[in-house]
C-alpha cells in the first residue's frame, strides 16, 4: 500500500485547497428583454429560450 514518505506542510495543503472557491454563476443577457439569465435555461421574466416562446411545464418535473 502506498504511503507518504513525509506529512504535507501546511503551506502545500492550503495551496491545494486555495482552487476550491465558489464562483458566482454565470449570467448572460436575454436577447428578447435584455434582463439577465443563465446560459441554457428560459429566462425567467419572458418565457423564451433560443427566440421561441416556451410553455411551462403543466405538472411538476419529477
Amino acid at each position: 500500500m502506498a504511503v507518504p514518505k513525509r506529512k504535507t506542510s501546511k503551506s502545500r495543503r492550503d495551496k491545494r485547497r486555495a482552487q476550491h472557491k465558489i464562483e458566482a454563476p454565470r449570467v448572460n443577457e436575454c436577447p428578447q428583454c435584455h434582463r439577465p439569465k443563465r446560459p441554457h435555461h428560459v429566462c425567467l421574466n419572458c418565457g423564451t429560450y433560443r427566440g421561441r416562446e416556451v410553455e411551462p411545464l403543466r405538472t411538476p418535473a419529477p
